[in-house]
């Protein structure tokens, strides 16, 4: 069994079946153009690759390359379509454990190759791409920044496997002093500090989370589930626009909502 998720891969292939593959691209990164539907869109999603020259990106986790190359499987679509009245849609497959901490890395500047592929889908949103950002696996720190937060829309689905967090335990236990037995007694009664998808879901970021058969690999009824349920997030997209305000409904948002309020009023 690898050490590795396999789940963004396996997700990837079967919304991306029968879609044409983008190449040019590091190995580390799935890209295709396909549609759901009647509306075009162009998948990606971020994998392990044992064989990258990055040993600290081998695991899935985002790097030096595959900031760079989603930056770039996102700028092409901007620019291609441009002009057209129809846009693709980006669908983010997100199964990413960390960016990759390494001096190679920090040397060449992963803070800027990050920042070019959040900057990237931020701007796809903008110019009126519908980006969907689907949680099946891990969703941390500034993995997560890079490939997905962006989306108009988030979807996850439900899975003790599925976790959103600005880092893992371990790391998180050694920043703060505790242990981890201690951080997971602190989730329970402080849902930023939680990694479940509940506590997620209660920060109001999430738009749906859907249940599924096999997360590993989807069967024909997840695969139906999962595409009719970004189907309807473009055409949520469509209805109400490309704009990130939709995250700020839930109860313990409340506080931000009110902050953006008063500094509208004061600006």
């Amino acid at each position: 069994m690898s050490s590795y998720s396999l789940r963004g891969l396996n997700w990837f292939n079967a919304l991306s079946a029968g879609a044409q593959a983008v190449e040019g691209l590091p190995a580390s990164l799935k890209v295709a153009d396909g549609s759901l539907g009647d509306q075009p869109v162009r998948f990606i999603a971020v994998v392990a690759d044992p064989e990258n020259r990055f040993v600290r990106a081998r695991n899935g986790e985002v790097g030096l390359l595959e900031g760079w190359g989603l930056a770039k499987a996102v700028d092409e679509v901007i620019a291609a379509d441009q002009n057209k009245a129809r846009k693709r849609a980006l669908i983010a497959i997100v199964d990413v454990p960390s960016q990759a901490y390494g001096r190679r890395e920090e040397a060449l500047g992963i803070h800027q190759a990050l920042a070019a592929a959040a900057g990237s889908y931020a701007r796809a949103r903008l110019a009126g791409h519908a980006v969907i950002g689907l949680l099946v696996g891990k969703a941390m720190s500034g993995a997560f920044l890079a490939h997905g937060y962006q989306a108009n829309r988030l979807i996850a689905l439900r899975d003790p496997g599925v976790m959103v967090h600005a880092m893992g335990k371990a790391s998180a236990a050694r920043v703060t002093l505790r242990s981890v037995e201690e951080l997971e007694a602190l989730a329970a009664s402080v849902p930023p500090m939680a990694y479940d998808i509940d506590s997620y879901a209660s920060l109001g970021l999430l738009w749906e989370t859907l249940s599924v058969e096999q997360i590993e690999q989807p069967t024909a009824a997840d695969l139906a589930r999962v595409t009719g349920c970004l189907s309807q997030a473009m055409g949520d997209i469509a209805e109400k626009g490309a704009d990130l305000s939709g995250r700020l409904g839930a109860a313990n948002r409340a506080a931000s909502s009110k902050v953006r309020q008063l500094l509208r009023a004061q600006w």
